[in-house]
């Protein structure tokens, strides 16, 4: 596998409106956090930026596209992201065996896989006893759509995919639905709009007005359903 690689989405930008969205996630996946994190699929920094608070030992922003790379380096460069930052290009696989770290993040990263199931088994194998994988992505496959089409998912994810997807060594700490009003509109997306890309003014839409009061509605709803799935799982050895 090349250790470079283009990304063929170009949804990025665009999800960077979100921080509501991503500061809920983060609320929820900060604790989990040890010091040596490693970010894969790292794209244009956003969710670092939002994610890594500077509090860690190191943060590595894993991404295989240079070009994506270039823009968190100048990130780093700029003060822009906390100076634990580094980037590196490559995948997990090129990783050294032989590494203890603390925690693996993918954040709207997993469903680009093809295969799945050996990427987090892969990188299971470089965390210390204690560590933790940490996944959120696009849940049910019913509302995949023509945007899940053109930016290069593979699928959406239910609980009971990603319980299969537990490696060996490892338990599921965490299984929790998020975004249960985003499940709505991805549904319309699905069944009447059709878009292959979302516009500015729609994330911003959804990111001020729905998220505040999306948090508050999966928490009635005790995480059973929503438009994102977020796994989190320990390794016991």
């Amino acid at each position: 596998m090349p250790a470079d690689q283009t990304y063929i989405g170009q949804e990025l930008s665009i999800f960077a409106h979100a921080v509501n969205w991503k500061n809920y996630y983060s609320s929820i996946v900060r604790p989990y956090l040890g010091q040596q994190v490693v970010e894969v699929g790292a794209g244009i920094g956003a969710t670092t930026a939002v994610i890594c608070d500077g509090g860690q030992q190191e943060w590595i922003c894993l991404e295989p596209d240079p070009l994506l790379r270039s823009r968190i380096d100048r990130l780093i460069q700029e003060g822009n992201l906390p100076g634990c930052c580094r980037t590196r290009g490559g995948f997990v696989s090129d990783l050294p065996p032989e590494s203890r770290l603390d925690t693996f993040i993918y954040i709207d990263v997993l469903e680009h896989i093809e295969a799945d199931r050996a990427e987090l088994r892969q990188a299971a194998a470089r965390l210390k006893p204690g560590g933790r994988l940490i996944v959120l992505s696009p849940a049910f496959d019913f509302l995949f759509s023509p945007f899940d089409r053109s930016i290069g998912h593979f699928r959406r994810y239910d609980k009971k995919m990603f319980r299969a997807l537990t490696p060996p060594g490892c338990s599921l700490e965490k299984l929790m639905y998020l975004d249960s009003i985003g499940m709505l509109t991805s549904l319309l997306n699905r069944l009447v709009l059709s878009q292959s890309m979302p516009t500015v003014e729609q994330i911003l839409f959804w990111d001020r007005r729905i998220i505040p009061i999306t948090k508050w509605i999966d928490t009635l709803l005790f995480h059973q359903f929503g438009r994102s799935l977020l796994g989190i799982w320990e390794k016991n050895e």
